[in-house]
């Protein structure tokens, strides 16, 4: 429809209503992986998470507008960070861990992150893959990245 205009001036926050749930001790995000057996995060434990993150986003310097980046696996930390990115108006962007670095740096360098999220490594088929090397190289070639955060996953066991 040339020239029309919509919801102009108009405002919602993705995760203000995506955390509106108020079975506080329900099950949010049910997770496992190879190394993982089983892993749950309740409504409530997901909002305290969120607006921890968001608050260290904040000190960061984060606001409305800036980039997170995340190299990170489909984990529950990527969920709270991301929630948490978008719920200070910043924009998130991710790429799974098992990218190499020239796609990622490519695909990150073009939006000028201000923050880094990575895990330092992943597991499939048994194998470990340590991340570091690739996250080191990120750093020196996203020069927009003021912080850089390292989640610890290959060395994070929670077995249930």
């Amino acid at each position: 429809m040339p020239g029309a205009k919509w919801f102009e001036g108009a405002r919602l926050n993705y995760a203000e209503n995506a955390l509106l749930n108020d079975q506080e001790e329900k099950t949010a995000i049910f997770f496992r992986s190879e190394h993982i057996r089983q892993q749950e995060v309740s409504w409530k434990e997901l909002k305290e998470k969120v607006a921890s993150v968001a608050y260290s986003l904040r000190k960061l310097g984060v606001k409305s507008g800036d980039r997170v980046v995340a190299y990170m696996p489909n984990i529950p930390e990527a969920v709270i960070a991301f929630l948490a990115t978008v719920s200070i108006g910043a924009i998130w962007s991710s790429c799974s861990p098992d990218f190499g670095a020239r796609s990622v740096i490519d695909r990150f360098k073009q939006i000028e992150p201000v923050v880094l999220l990575a895990v330092d490594g992943y597991q499939y088929n048994g194998k470990v893959y340590d991340k570091t090397p690739v996250i080191l190289q990120l750093k020196q070639e996203l020069v927009s990245v003021k912080h850089t955060v390292l989640v610890p996953y290959i060395e994070k066991r929670v077995w249930k």
